[in-house]
C-alpha cells in the first residue's frame, strides 16, 4: 500500500476535519508525506489551509472545485483549529449570542481574537482569510 492510500484512509476514517502534517509521521519519510498530501490536494480530496494544515474536501456540484466538508464552515474549521493548536481564543459578542441562543440575528462572518504570540498563521478557507491579531 502506498503512503497516499495510507493517508487516504486514515483521513477518510477520521472525525476530524483538520490535519497536520505530523498526523501522519509514521506512514512515510517526510518528503513522501510532503508528495501525498500534495497528491490529494491536487485530487480534491483535500484542501490546503495553511502551513501544515489541511481540512476534508469535496467538490462542489455548483463551481467544480474542492470545498471543506465541514458542516459547520469556515467558522467551524477555525475554532477547530484554534482548539487543536491549544490558542485561547474569544469571539465577538454579536457571534457568541447568536451560538448560545440568545439572539436570533446571525452575523455574516465570526471575528476572533487571540494573543498572537500563541499562534502566528495565516489561514485561508475559499474566501475567508484568517490572520492572526494586531
Amino acid at each position: 500500500m502506498t503512503a497516499v492510500d495510507r493517508i487516504y484512509q486514515k483521513i477518510k476514517r477520521s472525525r476530524r476535519y483538520v490535519f497536520e502534517r505530523k498526523d501522519f509521521d509514521g506512514f512515510a519519510s517526510y518528503d513522501q508525506i510532503g508528495r501525498a498530501l500534495k497528491q490529494l490536494v491536487k485530487k480534491g480530496e483535500l484542501i490546503k489551509l495553511g502551513y501544515g494544515l489541511y481540512t476534508k474536501a469535496r467538490i462542489n456540484s455548483l463551481t467544480g472545485k474542492p470545498m471543506p466538508t465541514n458542516p459547520g464552515g469556515s467558522d467551524a474549521l477555525m475554532r477547530e483549529i484554534l482548539k487543536m493548536k491549544g490558542v485561547d481564543f474569544e469571539m465577538d459578542n454579536l457571534s457568541l449570542q447568536s451560538l448560545s441562543g440568545e439572539s436570533t440575528q446571525i452575523p455574516s462572518s465570526v471575528q476572533y481574537s487571540w494573543n498572537p504570540k500563541q499562534f502566528n498563521r495565516k489561514l485561508v478557507v475559499g474566501n475567508r482569510v484568517l490572520n492572526s491579531p494586531s
